[in-house]
């Protein structure tokens, strides 16, 4: 075998972390012609194909996969010098925070109010989808993460390093002063609904707890954003389902009221974060500042 081109290799990289020829193309400033011939210069190199073609989708093959985690111990680890060296190796340090789009506000912010009394810290924030925020990792264009849910060490080939930093209790929440003087479901018989979309976690724990008491819920609008949720609950005048901490300020000036949790439910938080070989002191005091027990 020829010596390995490492050019080409990172094109390979590039394709399978994004999973895409296009999307990669377009990311790296190259037609998606030319990229396809360096991989296929790159296959022909090694002998073996690297991927294989379900309809429109590319699928890495069995010595793909065993490539793509060498690539990405060589690339992941070089693109984190480069963002060691851009950043100068001053005293001051930036970090860059990605957060699932649909999160709580009010929980971000919780999360880096310790960075307001740090003189010689500035962040960046950026709102993404989960695959957004992979990318990021992935790029070192992130220093970390912020969701719901942790990340399988599977994906991308990665040992995702997932810290659980909040667990907020799950609530039913209403219009301050309306509450229902006897216990859920007696006097929510006429009650109209704004409730998480169907793909999050709190909106199965809710339908959970309404099938042990045999009430079925008058949905009025569902979904998927938590900020959006908080205005909905504000302003419509139905009761909703979140994490009382959402709608903290609305509780707090007695617009909302919790009027009650349920069971043994929570929302986990994670702060998600890729293998590096040097993690900033000042993030490393962050993760401990809200580190759970």
């Amino acid at each position: 075998m020829a010596r390995l081109n490492y050019h080409h290799l990172y094109y390979f990289w590039r394709v399978a972390s994004i999973g895409h020829l296009t999307q990669a193309a377009e990311q790296l400033h190259i037609s998606q012609s030319a990229l396809s011939a360096q991989i296929k210069q790159l296959e022909n190199n090694i002998g073996q194909p690297l991927f294989e073609r379900e309809g429109r989708r590319l699928v890495l093959t069995d010595v793909g996969k065993r490539v793509q985690l060498y690539a990405q111990d060589i690339f992941s680890t070089g693109e984190e010098l480069e963002q060691f060296l851009k950043s100068g190796n001053t005293d001051h340090t930036h970090l860059n925070i990605g957060f699932e789009t649909h999160l709580s506000r009010n929980f971000i912010e919780a999360f880096i109010t310790p960075l307001f009394n740090e003189p010689t810290v500035s962040f960046t924030l950026y709102a993404r989808t989960m695959n957004g925020l992979m990318e990021g990792l992935l790029n070192h264009e992130l220093d970390i993460a912020l969701t719901n849910r942790a990340l399988a060490n599977d994906v991308h080939g990665i040992l995702w390093q997932n810290q659980l930093v909040a667990r907020q209790s799950v609530a039913i929440v209403g219009p301050y002063g309306e509450q229902p003087d006897r216990p859920f479901p007696e006097g929510y018989e006429d009650k109209t609904w704004i409730l998480p979309a169907r793909n999050m976690g709190i909106r199965s724990v809710f339908e959970s707890f309404c099938a042990t008491q045999q009430y079925r819920a008058e949905i009025k609008a569902e979904v998927d954003d938590m900020a959006m949720m908080r205005l909905l609950a504000r302003d419509s005048g139905f009761l909703s389902v979140m994490p009382p901490v959402v709608v903290k300020d609305e509780i707090e000036a007695k617009k909302l009221q919790v009027y009650q949790e349920l069971p043994q439910a929570y929302e986990h938080f994670y702060a998600l974060q890729m293998p590096r070989k040097f993690i900033p002191e000042v993030l490393l005091h962050l993760l401990r500042s809200h580190q759970l027990e």
